[in-house]
């Protein structure tokens, strides 16, 4: 009689099914991150009204656009306290309900002062905010056993994607603005609270593995915490540097691939904004779908190979100028980088040894200063010796990704090492 077949266990790579609870609380971190790009994006395509109703110059309007990436550079390095004191999802979802009354508070500013402060404020909400519902995903990421917090950052995307075409339609039916902000507010504002429900109870290391207990042999190590110390800052500033080349990227097709179309290529107005559709739906498309090639190849890997599709994408679109290479490689340069933010966020938030929040809190600070001081270096050499070398900044981002792309894996090797250790240590009695 033939022996009977035996069903083979599952592997490292095929984690088992994930809790109920563990998937509830991952449709409700989708849902806060698709409420986060929502709202603030309902107001983008009705600025121009607010220009206009307080007569604003283009200078004075710029200046007032500017203080919501300074209120989330005063306020991010905030969010390891507040995620200790409130809990990452609490954070996340009260926090969304405070930036949409920010965004709500901007039609109704009477100066350029309430202006630029009721952005200033929500810059502050955003970057803790955003800080919090990277943290409550990577919690629900660490239950799933595998990656999954692309998907989230795809859906932020898409949230964008929404809350721009709302405003466009909004604006389209003469809606006051008002008005438009206040439904916006009232029913995103609902989502994120219904979703508190869902998200997952505890302290925020509830999910982590414990570090292995020091033995006596391992006490002359703790001589080398020092350098152990330095290490931790040097990742972290590596880290900080992948998703500064990140911003690169996406800044320079949001502040200048219209710029390059119109100016650089002659292109009629209608095509000029193709280049950041481009890049945004390469982008979008990455991010749905990366956590399954990078389960697959991993982290590392998927990181040198974003950073090939920029250089070659930017590089070639800059050698060979035309509005195919054009369009071809803002979209290879959006599935390039599509996965390299939320990779060096994780990465940063698995650093063994650091406070919970405090190294994804470090990234994504660094990150903002990276949007913030793109345009302006772009902007000082393009005004120096033309866009097209300007934008080689914007390659150089891809080619140090490659170099750059093995410290997303380094932080996960500690982990695991130190998992390992535990497994095999002797149990005492």
């Amino acid at each position: 009689m033939a022996p009977a077949a035996r069903t083979p266990a599952p592997g490292p790579s095929t984690p088992p099914a994930p809790a109920p609870a563990a998937r509830r609380a991952r449709a409700a971190v989708s849902g806060l991150f698709l409420v986060n790009a929502v709202l603030y994006a309902n107001l983008v395509p009705r600025l121009p009204e607010v220009k206009d109703r307080l007569e604003l110059t283009n200078a004075a309007f710029g200046a007032g656009i500017a203080a919501m990436p300074l209120g989330a550079l005063l306020a991010g390095l905030a969010a390891p306290v507040l995620i200790r004191r409130f809990g990452s999802g609490p954070l996340a979802s009260v926090g969304l309900v405070l930036l949409s009354l920010a965004v709500l508070a901007v039609p109704f500013a009477g100066s350029w002062w309430a202006f630029a402060g009721a952005l200033l404020l929500a810059g502050a909400f955003d970057s803790v905010v955003d800080v919090a519902q990277n943290a409550h995903g990577f919690r629900v990421q660490r239950l799933y056993g595998r990656s999954i917090v692309n998907a989230f950052h795809g859906l932020w995307s898409v949230g964008a994607v929404l809350g721009g075409l709302l405003g466009s339609l909004a604006a389209g039916l003469d809606v006051p603005l008002g008005l438009h902000l206040a439904v916006v507010a009232g029913v995103f504002s609902a989502v994120a609270l219904v979703g508190l429900r869902f998200l997952l109870p505890g302290p925020e290391d509830a999910e982590r593995a414990e570090a292995p207990a020091a033995t006596d042999d391992e006490a002359p190590a703790r001589r080398g915490l020092g350098t152990a110390a330095r290490g931790t800052l040097r990742l972290l500033a590596v880290l900080g540097l992948l998703a500064l080349c990140g911003a690169l990227v996406e800044d320079a097709g949001a502040s200048w691939g219209a710029l390059w179309m119109r100016d650089g290529l002659g292109a009629a107005p209608a095509l000029a904004g193709l280049a950041f559709v481009a890049l945004m739906v390469a982008m979008t498309l990455g991010r749905l779908t990366g956590d399954r090639v990078v389960d697959r190849l991993g982290q590392v890997t998927v990181g040198r190979v974003g950073g090939v599709l920029v250089t070659v994408g930017l590089g070639t679109m800059l050698a060979f100028p035309s509005v195919a290479t054009t369009l071809v490689g803002f979209a290879l340069a959006g599935l390039g980088v599509a996965t390299l933010i939320p990779a060096a966020m994780h990465a940063a938030d698995e650093i063994p040894g650091l406070p919970h929040g405090l190294g994804l809190t470090v990234v994504s600070w660094l990150l903002r200063v990276g949007f913030l001081a793109s345009p302006p270096l772009v902007g000082l050499l393009a005004d120096a010796v033309g866009l097209r070398v300007g934008l080689l900044l914007v390659v150089v981002g891809g080619a140090l990704t490659i170099v750059l792309a093995p410290a997303l894996g380094r932080p996960h090797a500690a982990v695991a090492v130190a998992a390992a250790r535990r497994e095999a240590a002797p149990t005492r009695d």
